[in-house]
């Protein structure tokens, strides 16, 4: 991972990083607010032996022994007995847990801090510490009751009320809560990124489908209600792109001419039959000589997205209730000639597998430029997989950021598996606001939405 990567990241989910920033501010600021304010006073103190003697020896003497018992003075600071002197009533865990007391490095001085919530009381418990402490070592350090004290404690600053809390620092919690906030914000998209297997990068398609990738479909907002092109004269931006697809497939193999093609999909709902109705419409106004084919029987489309009569159909000329050039209709201008899928039998895979489909695709192909095949998804069923193997190509639709990796390579393997030709992929639903999505735009005025033409009958 680069650091490319990760501002693409951000990029595609500036909004998700910047509701977490909110929250990490907000939540930084919810803990200031009910956080109460704590003050710090502090009391200095000076251990000296003593060396009333006079002389040079004494005082080395003194000044050694109170260096030796600073380290341990230290430590009796928040001792039971000391903290016990100045609780009045406080509870003696909590308060020692407020005092802390250390030795400065090289010198014989102690240093006490209580904390607490009101400035005030921080000071006065601060000094009665100094004097109860002072008083102790004093009772300690006389070897006998009537003899002098060998080490005294003595203060040098006496605690003041703080007039500053030191904590919480708005500030500090706030820039902490962003941070916080960032990397968890980061770290979530970036595991969320790793284990979504959806496709959603042409490269990651063409990769795990190992085959080309011919287009790249747009989402438009109405496509489910307007699933073909002609609602906008040809001036939107899908009608572009399957023009584009129209000119990939021709230029797939020069010397090896498609002339049967089976358009289908991992899974439902991926777009596999607007796409195939929207390609043979494309290929029809480049003046090609097209035919599309209903072979959903288990859930046909194409009759509701052309308008026309799906009752009768292929499985009627399967089943030889009806000849082919009887139920063949023509739609539109220029003219695209459609088989519907006809009723829906109860063996659609026997019906796709057998020879007088093979008959119907061999009759098609010789008096059609190109035969586009509306295929059942390949996982679900097998009823594409055995139409692949008898036509030219297949051509797999992959809904972006829906269909998974593994069902894509697991598409490819079972088209691999009984020789079916995969020409090429389809990423379809791709969002506007990717950069790699190019939107075209046609000068002149936009129309109103065009009726659907009537269908003719052949």
């Amino acid at each position: 991972m680069d650091l490319l990567y990760y501002v693409r990241l951000i990029r595609r989910n500036w909004l998700l990083l910047l509701l977490s920033l909110i929250t990490g501010v907000t939540a930084a600021l919810v803990i200031t607010a009910n956080t109460p304010p704590k003050y710090v006073s502090t009391i200095s103190m000076l251990v000296s032996g003593d060396d009333r003697e006079g002389s040079i020896s004494a005082a080395l003497q003194a000044g050694a022994l109170s260096q030796q018992r600073v380290q341990s003075y230290a430590t009796l600071l928040t001792s039971r007995r000391v903290v016990g002197q100045i609780a009045q009533g406080a509870d003696i865990p909590s308060l020692q847990e407020s005092i802390t007391a250390e030795s400065i490095p090289s010198t014989s001085l102690l240093r006490a801090t209580v904390t607490d919530t009101d400035p005030r009381r921080a000071a006065v418990r601060a000094n009665a510490l100094g004097a109860a402490f002072s008083a102790l070592v004093d009772q300690l350090e006389r070897p006998s009751p009537k003899s002098r004290a060998t080490v005294r404690v003595s203060v040098v600053d006496a605690a003041e009320v703080p007039k500053v809390p030191v904590s919480p620092k708005p500030l500090l919690n706030v820039a902490l809560g962003l941070l916080l906030a960032l990397f968890a914000g980061i770290g979530t998209l970036v595991l969320r990124d790793r284990l979504d297997t959806t496709i959603k990068a042409l490269e990651t398609l063409q990769q795990v489908s190992r085959s080309a990738v011919l287009g790249m479909i747009g989402f438009e907002r109405d496509a489910r209600q307007h699933p073909l092109i002609v609602r906008s004269d040809g001036r939107s931006s899908r009608a572009e792109s399957y023009r584009s697809l129209r000119t990939n497939l021709q230029f797939i193999e020069v010397d090896r001419q498609l002339k049967s093609l089976v358009v289908t999909s991992c899974l439902p709902a991926e777009g596999k039959s607007s796409t195939s109705a929207n390609l043979a419409i494309t290929m029809a106004h480049a003046g090609w000589r097209v035919i599309l084919i209903d072979a959903d029987l288990r859930r046909p489309r194409l009759a509701t997205y052309l308008g026309i009569e799906g009752g009768t159909g292929l499985t009627d000329v399967l089943i030889e209730r009806a000849r082919l050039h009887d139920v063949i209709q023509t739609w539109g201008q220029p003219a695209l000639s459609v088989l519907p899928s006809g009723r829906i039998p109860p063996n659609p895979s026997e019906l796709l597998g057998s020879q007088g489909m093979r008959s119907v695709l061999a009759q098609l192909t010789e008096e059609y430029d190109m035969v586009i095949i509306d295929a059942p998804p390949l996982l679900p069923v097998t009823d594409a997989a055995a139409l692949s193997a008898v036509c030219d190509g297949a051509l797999l639709v992959v809904r972006h950021g829906r269909t998974r990796r593994e069902q894509v390579a697991r598409a490819e393997e079972l088209l691999s598996s009984i020789n079916a030709r995969l020409v090429g992929t389809v990423l379809n639903f791709v969002p506007a606001k990717r950069g790699d999505y190019y939107e075209y735009r046609y000068t002149g005025t936009e129309q109103e939405t065009p009726k659907l033409p009537e269908p003719v009958e052949a």
